[in-house]
């Protein structure tokens, strides 16, 4: 058994396979999942896990060059918002619509059990070198 880190044996695997600039996705539970994506479902309950919980373990685990968020959480979700200002130095900001369609580039989806709104994010995979 691992003694630290990620345990689910499905994101693990995908962050082992990651190279640089590759893209997983941490989703609330009502964002559409592309087709031909890896969904990895951790939603239990609504509310549950929720957004940050996930985004706090992927970090723990994996280089973060970049995040992309939508525009609309400015507006939408303040506290989300602010969350993602403070634990990443570049963001970039994109309307829903377009990150809707940039999520059909990732490697994965991680669908939370979170329901406020554009509680999304897609973490770019930076190296440790």
């Amino acid at each position: 058994m691992k003694k630290q880190g990620i345990l689910n044996s499905h994101i693990s695997k995908v962050l082992a396979d990651f190279g640089h600039t590759d893209w997983i996705v941490v989703a609330d539970a009502g964002l559409p999942i592309p087709d031909g994506v890896q969904k990895i479902d951790l939603a239990l309950t609504l509310g549950v896990p929720r957004f940050t919980d996930v985004v706090d373990a992927l970090v723990e685990d994996m280089v973060v060059e970049k995040a992309i968020v939508a525009e609309e959480i400015k507006k939408n979700n303040k506290s989300t918002c602010k969350y993602m200002a403070k634990g990443f130095q570049n963001i970039e900001y994109v309307s829903h619509e377009e990150f809707k369609e940039l999520t059909k580039n990732a490697k994965a989806v991680i669908r939370t059990g979170e329901v406020t709104p554009y509680a999304n994010c897609i973490l770019q995979a930076g190296v440790i070198f």
